[in-house]
């Protein structure tokens, strides 16, 4: 598993907001990610924070997204994962201060969209 905080909640987010065929999120599956999933999202996270690494070393988040209790890095992770593929939360639902919260939204759709699912391994794949 990514060792920084960002990555993890990225990971985390899309887990918990993607599911199997059944329906079923795959964070609740005992599934792991594909060693090639985890380096495109290593790769994807790395590359948002170093082009985006001005906004991420402020706090931008409104008073009531820290208090959720997770840290910048947490917040802009899980918020990456969730603005890029079009959720209905993430950068741009009034968690983050302007002009930080546009900016960060429209680094965010550069990345386009990406799906999880479960191979026939067993394994998750982007």
């Amino acid at each position: 598993m990514p060792q920084d905080q960002f990555t993890r909640a990225y990971i985390e987010a899309a887990l918990w907001s993607s599911t199997d065929d059944d329906g079923k999120p795959l964070d609740s599956l005992d599934a792991e990610l594909a060693p090639q999933t985890i380096a495109k999202m290593e790769s994807d996270c790395a590359q948002f924070q170093l082009e985006n690494a001005e906004l991420l070393a402020e706090d931008h988040r409104t008073s009531a997204r820290a208090a959720y209790g997770c840290t910048v890095a947490e917040s802009a992770g899980h918020d990456f994962w969730l603005t890029r593929n079009g959720h209905g939360a993430g950068f741009w639902d009034g968690d983050w201060e302007e002009p930080a919260a546009t900016k960060l939204t429209e680094a965010s759709k550069q990345f386009g969209e990406i799906y999880l699912y479960i191979g026939d391994d067993g394994l998750i794949y982007c």
